[in-house]
């Protein structure tokens, strides 16, 4: 049998894309740049209960056929939401004998934070301001994904969120552009390894661009950012990842500034190509190229389309009805060039070939129990948590735990393996995972007594989530639930203990996408019942389990000890316990500024300076115009002290750099972590700039008494800006004021340290 060139492993992967794209026909280009949903096992309902079914459930049960039929067809290049090895190979046999040319798929998968063995969610792994804990954590999710057929992950979710309402904060790395640009790339490089490595994963950053400025935080508004922020905080974090090596990237649902983001040739060639150098494809969010026409930028499929090839979209995702199944009828009305159509498939089938999916198209069902059930996923979980926690306050000393012989825990959230997982996680399994409660109960050992009560019910969704109907393990409260009753039960379990420890927060489903809130306050009647706890004068500490900050005023005024512990995973209750009782020490800041309530919203810590900057903190009448707890702000059981801040030199022109110095020690008798912080802020140039801007972090651990010299380069690329006077990035000659310390609200021992830059 002759082999073919682009059959012959031996040549390029360039060459083999070239040989096999010659071969292809209009149709068969068009189906590569398809990627369909599959959902379900591919089982039908039999005849009277599909008959039974409502229309629009009567498609999705039909889908699954659907696509197999495209697969007979050779109409897929792509499907997603396959997990089951045994489906992922037989729907991979059906792709390659239903392709004329034996052209295998790529399948896609959200594995945003740990496929079997969950990791804390991404807003946790970003406060852990320590960019190794996301590569070992996405590296974990990689080899359990590519052990069940996964070859990409649509992930990271590199957005920037300024509005605590958006569900889809929870995704994301918060609200800066130098903390999210190094969380991202991270994650890039833990998902993708070295090039070619068979246990990991096509990395897909999403959602270019501006998804995370959504109007009044609401999944699926537009957004409309200026060109100053779009180029100084949105894009950053994607260029990091472009950086990094990212093999992919998907785009937005939205419009941007008045353009829908899969139809914006500016965004997706003129920035993520000719700008940012980006060589590999980009996919659409689900539907996104058929919304161009729901969003009246399109006029029809067909159109959509074109459009959509045309800005530089390579890829559809769809559930029914590719727009791009209309690409030959668009080629033919002169809508688009065929050039343009072989450029995506080039870009396709290259990711292909340079999977070796053309010679290992298939999943070894053999082996994937052993690595999802590989413990040692689960030791970098718990290490993963334990970096993420942050101690949001500890007056008098309560953290740690020491002496006492009772813990009355208290809290649905306590003892809901569903919710410590979090969002976005659709393979897990929530028999194996470790509760705050269990954490707590196996770490007490004799002599500690810990009992447990649920309190009131953490309160419902008015709309339901779309992803309940998907999802298994979800939390279910009895019918004959007494909230009254459970509430008194929890306050004479805190009454008769020595200590309390209450876990607050927002179930998993009231976060994520289609979980926008217009409130940032406590879901249900948790504030009662801490309040209630309190109020026993038994000492009390409050543990927060969200993604997004919430109202904390009162416990802030009222609750000696407060640790935001996310949703910490799979081993979270580990990590949780072992923090209480001072086996680790808390370590992580916060990735964002903590509103005092949801009327501040939007409110970020690098602000312009603006008009009577002297009353900054009085904007409103009725509430302090200042967070609760700053940007980088976290505390610990261990005390830091900053010595002198030096730079060398101390003038630069401009293109030079300067080293940045300082001394940190440790004070007190234990280990722990610091995570060192420099921020600057420029005084006068050809624009303003924000009162404080990160520009570089480094998270270390000091033993009790050492001191380390932290050092950071600060040049060019951490001074430059791009400024809407001359519409490009300028370096101004200019006076920079320049900060070490433990949050955004540092200041320097004795003195101001200032940078000169000289033209």
């Amino acid at each position: 049998m002759t082999t073919l060139p682009f059959q012959d492993a031996a040549l390029s992967p360039e060459a083999r894309t070239d040989d096999l794209l010659s071969r292809l026909t209009l149709e068969e280009k068009a189906g590569q740049l398809s990627q369909y949903f599959y959902f379900g096992t591919g089982e039908l309902p039999d005849e009277a209960t599909l008959a039974a079914l409502p229309e629009e459930a009567r498609d999705f049960a039909l889908q699954p056929q659907k696509v197999e039929e495209a697969l007979d067809r050779g109409d897929a290049g792509s499907l997603l939401f396959v997990v089951d090895p045994a489906l992922h190979n037989r729907l991979q046999h059906k792709a390659i004998e239903g392709s004329r040319l034996g052209i295998p798929l790529i399948f896609g998968f959200d594995v945003i934070h740990g496929l079997r063995t969950i990791m804390p969610v991404p807003i946790a792994m970003a406060a852990s301001w320590n960019p190794s804990t996301a590569t070992d954590a996405q590296a974990v999710a990689a080899r359990e994904a590519r052990a069940v057929g996964v070859h990409w992950t649509f992930a990271p979710m590199v957005d920037i969120a300024r509005d605590p309402r958006w569900g889809r904060i929870v995704e994301g790395a918060g609200e800066d552009p130098v903390l999210g640009a190094a969380v991202a790339a991270a994650q890039v490089r833990g998902f993708q390894g070295e090039s070619g490595a068979p246990d990991r994963v096509i990395s897909g950053p999403k959602h270019f661009a501006g998804y995370g400025a959504a109007r009044g935080g609401r999944d699926y508004e537009d957004s409309d950012i200026s060109d100053s922020e779009l180029h100084n905080v949105y894009l950053k974090p994607f260029r990091a990842a472009v950086d990094a090596g990212a093999g992919n990237v998907m785009s937005a649902y939205m419009d941007l500034n008045g353009v829908p983001a899969t139809g914006n040739r500016w965004l997706l060639t003129d920035i993520l190509r000719d700008e940012f150098g980006f060589d590999g494809w980009v996919v659409s969010d689900a539907n996104a190229v058929q919304s161009l026409a729901t969003q009246h930028f399109a006029k029809d499929l067909t159109d959509a389309g074109a459009r959509a090839l045309n800005a530089g979209l390579d890829m559809e995702m769809c559930m029914f009805d590719p727009a791009y199944g209309r690409l030959p009828e668009a080629i033919a009305a002169g809508l688009v060039e065929e050039a343009t159509l072989d450029q995506a498939v080039r870009r396709v089938l290259l990711a292909k070939f340079r999977l070796g999916l053309f010679e290992h198209p298939f999943v070894d069902e053999d082996a994937t129990a052993g690595i999802l059930s590989d413990g040692a996923h689960r030791d970098v979980s718990r290490a993963a948590a334990e970096k993420t926690l942050v101690l949001l306050k500890n007056d008098g000393g309560l953290l740690p735990l020491n002496g006492q012989k009772s813990v009355a825990v208290i809290g649905q959230l306590a003892d809901s393996p569903r919710d410590t997982l979090g969002p976005w996680v659709f393979d897990h399994d929530v028999a194996e995972t470790v509760t705050i409660l269990g954490g707590i109960q196996a770490r007490a050992g004799e002599g500690i007594t810990v009992k447990y009560a649920t309190g009131v019910r953490t309160g419902t969704r008015v709309f339901e989530s779309m992803f309940d109907r998907m999802d298994h393990g979800l939390p279910t409260t009895p019918d004959d639930f007494d909230d009254d009753a459970e509430l008194a039960r929890a306050v004479e379990l805190a009454r008769e203990s020595e200590v309390a420890v209450v876990v607050i927060g927002q179930n998993q489903n009231m976060i994520g996408e289609f979980a926008s809130s217009s409130t940032l306050d406590l879901p249900g009647r948790q504030l009662e019942l801490l309040q209630a706890v309190v109020e026993t004068g038994t000492p009390t500490v409050a543990l927060v389990m969200s993604g997004r900050p919430l109202d904390l005023r009162w416990a802030d005024a009222h609750v000696p000890s407060i640790l935001q512990v996310w949703y910490p995973g799979s081993r979270g209750g580990e990590a949780v316990a072992a923090a209480l009782f001072g086996d680790v020490v808390p370590g992580g800041r916060l990735p964002f500024t903590w509103p005092r309530t949801v009327g501040q919203v939007p409110i970020i810590y690098n602000h312009y300076r603006t008009f009577q900057p002297e009353n900054s903190d009085k904007r409103y009448w009725d509430e302090g115009s200042t967070p609760l707890y700053v940007f980088g702000h976290g505390l610990s059981y261990a005390e830091f002290g900053y010595g002198e801040v030096t730079l060398e030199p101390a003038t630069i022109a401009v293109g030079a750099s300067t080293t940045v110095s300082v001394d940190v020690t440790n004070r007190s008798g234990i280990t722990a972590d610091e995570v060192v912080q420099l921020y600057i802020h420029q005084r006068h140039g050809e624009s303003t700039r924000p009162i404080r801007e990160l520009k570089g972090f480094e998270r270390v651990t000091l033993a009790g008494g050492e001191t380390r010299r932290v050092t950071f380069d600060l040049g060019p690329d951490q001074l430059r800006y791009w400024s809407a006077a001359s519409r490009g990035w300028v370096q101004d000659a200019t006076e920079i004021d320049v900060w070490v310390g433990g949050s955004s609200s540092a200041t320097n021992p004795d003195t101001s340290v200032v940078l000169t830059v000289e033209g």
